[in-house]
């Protein structure tokens, strides 16, 4: 079974928490959904960290900033609960198993900056590592909905983030 991961960019951080959590962090409640006109794909198993990161790797030409990786924005990270809990995450926001992260801005302008014709090459190089399930023409497809939806980002000056469940 593989993870599926929504990468979208919104305004800001409050309004990613609100479209990909719920009103206010409240993941018990309703999320706006497709209503809320947010800008978006899902894809399964194309983490942010190790798939995603080479996607940047190979088009930023193997210089991935070593300093950038996806950062942990719900729930909260200077909210962990008490490990010497019996059951510290239960009835947390830590219990539900959802993650949302922000994609680093030199990511999203790198992919922002893929030009029509180095797809073809990137999509090869990406369809070829250990952890991609993709074939190429997959991998093409997905290079151009990574580039498109950061140019997008890119333009409105605002920034990627990715949701899924843990």
């Amino acid at each position: 079974m593989s993870v599926i991961f929504e990468y979208f960019w919104v305004a800001d951080r409050a309004a990613a928490v609100e479209w990909a959590i719920g009103p206010g962090g409240d993941w018990l409640g309703e999320r706006p959904g497709d209503a809320a006109g947010v800008d978006w794909f899902d894809v399964k198993g194309i983490d942010a960290h190790v798939v995603l990161g080479q996607l940047v790797a190979f088009a930023g030409a193997g210089l991935l900033d070593s300093g950038a990786a996806p950062r942990l924005i719900w729930p909260d990270p200077d909210a962990v609960p008490y490990p010497h809990e019996t059951c510290p995450a239960a009835g947390t926001a830590w219990d539900t198993g959802l993650i949302l992260e922000e994609i680093p801005r030199s990511w999203r302008d790198t992919l922002a900056g893929v030009v029509e014709e180095a797809v073809p090459m990137l999509a090869l190089q990406w369809c070829d590592i250990a952890e991609m399930r993709w074939d190429y023409e997959q991998a093409t497809e997905g290079v151009r909905m990574f580039a498109g939806l950061a140019r997008r980002a890119s333009e409105a000056g605002a920034q990627l983030y990715c949701r899924f469940g843990a």
